[in-house]
């Protein structure tokens, strides 16, 4: 048996009650005594003390020494000592002379952790409650700095939203504010910046919008509107006659006005043909110019064996360009001008001899479909079309069977789409059975020489500027669609 053991006394569990009872200490009450020792820097204690000059504690109420203690509180190296013999101290006390030691078995009133890190026990109730004064006032804190963030969040947000306003304010309305404003840059040409030779077509009944437009695509004007607006600002009443003028680029508004009002600027017995143009089109500008009976015109293309044409029609054989004839020319002598225009462009082509009219069919139907950067991956799509025997399902043949092919909008109509004619490409398969319109000599080349490429599908999603979408897949052509109707949602007045 170890000595541990030995020393260790028999349990007696009769005898257990009674020397429990037996060896408790008498009842003594204990008298708070004040605290005399300097306050822990920092403390609260130590503010007030500080506050009040005088550099020692701020005077307490006496206390009754026959109340008990409520709360432990600090006391000197002599309390302790007062303790009976053998006996705990009734409550852990730090004694004052004890501060600096360190905690050991024989020295157990020493507080384990130093006064500077954690609270001590005792003292009086400012030293009780401080920690958890302070523990509550870091709670305000923290949420005083979550709500700084919250309204930062928020006036974020504010500003956020009112940018992306102000950008969709812009991309909308910018061009009239900057209109109104007088910034931007200037819709009309300076003065004496005219040079060149330019050549506009004015129709029969054309009015100022048509001519206006009419000049900023002949190079004449700076903006397609500039001549209307200073038609309508000046207030003038101008009347246009049909007529093929011979201006300069680079006019001013009032300038181009007065050189359509000049004679000496109307080209003599000289007519036009527009690019995508139709014979129904533009007969009666021919016949009108000319001074040659509609009539005459329209039976001089009757017959396309007598311009050594093997096709159904002349349709697509009338070469756009501008044509100045001898007085006395006869409606048979200008078609045959025309028909002998388009053989040059074929030849310079490279087009076989016995293919003109495919050839003129696919040209025409890209003429009236693409722009003419896009003329060469239009071509791919028709031919990559032609070589699965996929519906071509071209808008333009469609509303040319149906006769609205003039009609100024892009969409086709149910009733167009549905009709079963030899043109349209909805109902069936391959080329058309003419060509569609007159065919430039862009996009004559781009019929002989198509881009490469595996596209299948395409579409105008913007018509103010001709941008196109070019697809392989029908997912992404559907894609493409959508942004078509959303530039239309955005523009109801742009054609579509």
């Amino acid at each position: 048996m170890s000595d541990r053991d030995s020393a260790t006394p028999r349990h007696d569990p009769d005898s257990r009650l009674g020397d429990l009872f037996e060896n408790l200490p008498a009842p003594s009450g204990q008298v708070p005594t004040p605290d005399t020792s300097a306050p822990a820097p920092g403390t609260r204690r130590a503010a007030r003390e500080a506050a009040a000059g005088d550099g020692g504690a701020m005077p307490r109420p006496a206390a009754d020494p026959s109340a008990p203690s409520p709360v432990p509180v600090r006391a000197s190296a002599d309390d302790a000592d007062a303790a009976p013999a053998g006996q705990p101290s009734p409550t852990p006390v730090r004694s004052s002379a004890d501060a600096a030691e360190t905690p050991t078995r024989a020295n157990p009133r020493v507080e384990w952790a130093p006064a500077e890190a954690e609270p001590v026990l005792g003292g009086g109730l400012d030293d009780l409650f401080a920690p958890q004064d302070e523990h509550v006032d870091a709670h305000p804190k923290k949420r005083r700095r979550k709500g700084c963030l919250i309204a930062l969040i928020i006036v974020l947000a504010i500003v956020g939203g009112l940018a992306a306003g102000g950008v969709w304010v812009w991309n909308t309305y910018g061009d009239k504010v900057s209109e109104a404003l007088g910034w931007g840059e200037p819709k009309d040409w300076e003065p004496g910046q005219a040079n060149g030779e330019a050549l506009v077509t004015i129709k029969s009944g054309d009015t100022g919008q048509p001519v206006s437009t009419a000049l900023y695509e002949a190079g004449v004007t700076k903006t397609e509107d500039v001549v209307y607006d200073y038609i309508v600002n000046e207030g003038l009443a101008v009347t246009f006659y049909p007529g093929v003028y011979r201006l300069q680029k680079k006019m001013t508004a009032e300038a181009a006005l007065a050189a359509l009002e000049n004679p000496e600027n109307k080209m003599a017995n000289t007519v036009s043909v527009s690019e995508g143009s139709t014979i129904v089109s533009s007969l009666p500008g021919m016949a009108e110019i000319l001074g040659i009976p509609l009539e005459d015109f329209e039976a001089a293309v009757k017959d396309p064996s007598a311009y050594g044409v093997d096709a159904p029609s002349l349709e697509g054989w009338l070469f756009p360009a501008v044509y100045e004839f001898d007085p006395g020319v006869t409606a048979p002598q200008v078609i045959q001008r025309m028909v002998d225009r388009t053989r040059e462009s074929l030849a310079a082509a490279g087009v076989p001899a016995g293919d003109e009219e495919r050839v003129l069919t696919i040209a025409s139907i890209i003429q009236r479909e693409g722009r003419l950067d896009d003329f060469p991956k239009v071509s791919r799509v028709i031919q990559n079309r032609l070589d699965i025997d996929m519906k071509l399902q071209m808008d333009s043949t469609a509303q040319y069977g149906y006769g609205s092919l003039h009609e100024g909008v892009v969409s086709s109509s149910k009733e167009a789409l549905e009709s079963d004619n030899p043109w349209n490409t909805y109902v069936h398969t391959g080329l058309p059975v003419t060509p569609i319109a007159a065919s430039s000599d862009a996009a004559i080349k781009a019929a002989m020489q198509p881009a490469d490429g595996p596209w299948l599908y395409f579409v105008t999603i913007n018509l103010a500027t001709g941008e196109t979408q070019f697809s392989e897949t029908l997912a992404e052509h559907e894609q493409g669609i959508e942004k078509w109707r959303e530039w239309c949602r955005a523009n109801p007045d742009g054609g579509c």
